[in-house]
């Protein structure tokens, strides 16, 4: 009996030769900057995507399986939502600003999508919804549009964004600790890219 090819067949790993690590988030420049691109080319569907991928943190594995129940009242997007987290199980709640729930309403209507819909199926067939690795590309795709290096960047970027943002504006790592859906403050330390001493320091002031 001929030897298997186990070597041949080995998968190569998704990050080989790839820049890998804590991924920036995006400046509030860089955001508009996005958004007006986006606006301009009538990319309705990555412009709803871009908006709700920063306003609620949402992992990539959250963001694509959400329907469009779980971010609407009725025919409404809701100012708030709530979603079961994959990874921890746990619930985390984000507010959905009026210019995320404006896209994401003409998003929905332009593709008709009913309440039990994936809110951004798959254009592949035989996938109902985008999948993470699709994602990843419109992420990169997006980033590199305004002269960035995507490399440097990827979907944890949109999870960072606007937790650093609210973070610089509060100095409150509890607050963000809890948007991003935490169960260890120094998970939110890292993704915030900020010292240990420090920010523990910091908590416990928050705790008085």
């Amino acid at each position: 009996m001929d030897a298997i090819d186990v070597v041949g067949t080995r998968r190569v790993p998704w990050n080989k030769g790839k820049l890998t690590g804590q991924k920036p988030p995006l400046k509030l420049r860089e955001i508009w900057a996005i958004r007006i691109r986006l606006q301009l080319a009538a990319k309705t569907r990555e412009l709803a995507m871009f908006n709700l991928a920063i306003d609620s943190k949402l992992r990539a594995c959250d963001l694509t399986k959400l329907r469009v129940s779980d971010i609407c009242l009725g025919s409404r997007v809701a100012p708030r939502a709530t979603v079961m987290q994959q990874k921890t199980q746990r619930p985390v709640q984000f507010e959905i600003t009026e210019l995320t729930r404006a896209s994401a309403e003409a998003w929905i209507k332009a593709a008709a999508l009913s309440s039990g819909d994936y809110l951004f199926p798959s254009r592949i067939h035989g996938s109902p919804h985008l999948s993470t690795r699709q994602y990843a590309r419109l992420v990169h795709r997006r980033i590199g549009s305004i002269g960035l290096d995507d490399k440097a960047y990827g979907t944890h970027t949109m999870r960072r964004t606007k937790a650093s943002l609210i973070y610089r504006r509060t100095k409150n790592l509890r607050a963000v600790q809890l948007l991003l859906g935490h169960t260890k403050l120094e998970s939110t330390v890292r993704y915030l890219g900020i010292e240990v001493d420090d920010a523990l320091e910091m908590a416990e002031q928050t705790d008085v």
